[in-house]
């Protein structure tokens, strides 16, 4: 499965769904009178896109992912709607990324001769003090 982010989005882009509402926060009169927050909406189990892409994005993204299926990005950053409906397209760009980002694998290291020889000494440092608090014999 080789497809890219920007695959996905041009794919979906027909599917988005785009709301405004009033803007939280401080802005005078502004914020009172303009629906500058957008809020865009996709309903990943009812696109168009395969399976295992579907599948790959709901297991990638559960926690953003509401019990409906739908993916939900909201962005207020703007004082125009416009700037942040962009935005939203570019976080569900960025979320796509992350998702289909290949994981990197992990080589297992061994300790270096400098982390073996601190143990040791800290171990000889334990147990000449617990040794210390014995009883004579």
């Amino acid at each position: 499965m080789h497809i890219s982010a920007s695959q996905i989005l041009e794919q979906i882009k027909p599917e988005l769904q785009f709301s405004a509402s009033r803007s939280s926060g401080p802005g005078g009169q502004n914020v009172n009178k303009v629906n500058s927050r957008i809020t865009l909406s996709w309903k990943v189990s009812q696109s168009a896109l395969t399976a295992e892409v579907k599948e790959v994005i709901l297991k990638k993204l559960h926690s953003r992912i509401t019990a409906e299926e739908e993916l939900q990005i909201t962005v207020q950053e703007s004082r125009s709607q416009l700037q942040n409906k962009e935005a939203t397209i570019a976080k569900l760009h960025e979320l796509l990324i992350k998702a289909f980002a290949p994981r990197k694998v992990r080589k297992p290291t061994k300790p270096g001769k400098a982390a073996k020889q601190a143990r040791l000494i800290s171990k000889k440092q334990h147990a000449e003090k617990k040794k210390w608090r014995q009883k004579p014999e």
